[in-house]
């Protein structure tokens, strides 16, 4: 009997020994011969298959920083989190629907085609309905699939607008969560004005479209450090003030794909327009001065020990891709964009998994050290090679 529970007991062991010990063993071996790519179009065919992968088998993007005893936390719940999937899922999609639209390529057509079909029933709403704001990221990147039937499918994207409108404070602008309304996290543009946006000018919903922008305009009233334009993480809605870091580097990412694909869905005719576009030349001007000498953007872009972030350096590119269509600022943000990228692809694994993102902030002022792979980066890196 001693016997068996001694051997019990190793076997236990063992078994949170290798839970802790292959990952990290993995991560070692996959940094091995890291960048080594010899052009552009191999690096980023690279990318793609990657994506391709990805999409239907998403990595679990952990909460915890932990490296040592995982399996507490996984018996805790607190391993993972269905929300993160979603952004993971949405950034991968943009990317790889972008790549589709620029090089028709019939088995990436259908792979995304495949995933965007799996998530409706024969009614066209969601299988899983969405319960979180991150998952409307998810929902915008389905949205902008050309084949997408977008009549049937309606009733979904209706459910999203609920959602939104359920987290809409007496302010006017959507909260992070139902459970914390006070706050208004700088997140949250980048989850949900792109979609509201859309989803109000494909279904002639102006109020939609209003409060998409609205949030934008909001946030930068209370949310950016005085007389610059660094977002801050949060501010609060009673006191007015901002609360948490001005310079995270993943805030400054959201900021940056909420402004610029909110203002590549409105026409040159909309009224908002000249507004956001004052916007994002403020903003790309501000964002270019922390950029690194290597192409990088740290995770607190204003200081310099920071660690640099794949993830901040991604979308930061993604908008200054986009931005450099205004003329004033086209010619210093091409240089930024494609200096962002020389140092994605250096940051590249063998396998076409870009490394070193920041992992998932636990809260306010609570960012995460861990810096390993990411889709999200994954995906808006492969968006901005398509520009």
């Amino acid at each position: 009997m001693l016997e068996f529970i001694v051997s019990s007991i190793a076997f236990l062991f063992l078994i949170v020994l290798a839970i802790d010990f292959i990952p990290q063993f993995n991560t070692w071996q996959s940094r091995i011969h890291i960048g080594r790519y010899t052009s552009k179009e191999v690096w980023r065919d690279k990318l793609v298959q990657k994506s391709l992968q990805w999409l239907h088998k998403t990595p679990t993007i952990k909460v915890t920083d932990n490296d040592r005893l995982i399996i507490l936390d996984i018996l805790k719940g607190n391993y993972k989190r269905n929300a993160i999937q979603s952004w993971q899922q949405a950034a991968l999609l943009l990317g790889l629907n972008d790549y589709a639209t620029q090089n028709p390529n019939a088995t990436v057509s259908k792979q995304i085609n495949d995933f965007v079909q799996s998530k409706f029933d024969a009614n066209g709403n969601w299988k899983t309905n969405p319960s979180e704001i991150d998952d409307i990221i998810l929902a915008y990147a389905i949205l902008k699939v050309d084949t997408l039937d977008v009549t049937k499918c309606k009733p979904a994207f209706d459910f999203c607008y609920e959602l939104i409108l359920k987290l809409k404070g007496v302010d006017g602008t959507i909260a992070y969560r139902k459970h914390n309304p006070d706050y208004r996290y700088v997140d949250t543009i980048g989850f949900v004005s792109p979609f509201l946006v859309r989803y109000g000018l494909l279904y002639s919903i102006n109020e939609a479209v209003a409060l998409g922008i609205n949030q934008i305009e909001v946030f930068n009233q209370y949310g950016m450090l005085h007389n610059q334009f660094i977002p801050c993480h949060t501010y609060h809605l009673k006191t007015e003030l901002p609360v948490g870091l001005f310079g995270w580097g993943r805030g400054l990412g959201w900021y940056a794909i909420g402004l610029i694909d909110v203002w590549l869905e409105l026409t040159d005719s909309n009224s908002e327009k000249e507004k956001l576009t004052q916007y994002i030349i403020s903003f790309a001007k501000i964002a270019m001065q922390f950029q690194n000498k290597n192409g990088s953007w740290n995770w607190l872009v204003s200081s310099p020990e920071a660690r640099a972030d794949s993830s901040t350096t991604a979308t930061l590119a993604w908008f200054l891709a986009n931005a450099s269509t205004i003329e004033s600022i086209k010619k210093d943000s091409i240089n930024s964009k494609n200096n962002a990228l020389n140092y994605l692809m250096q940051v590249t694994r063998r396998n076409g998994a870009i490394d070193f993102s920041q992992g998932d902030t636990k809260a306010i002022g609570v960012h995460s050290q861990h810096f390993d792979v990411l889709p999200f980066t994954q995906g808006f890196t492969l968006r901005t090679l398509i520009v």
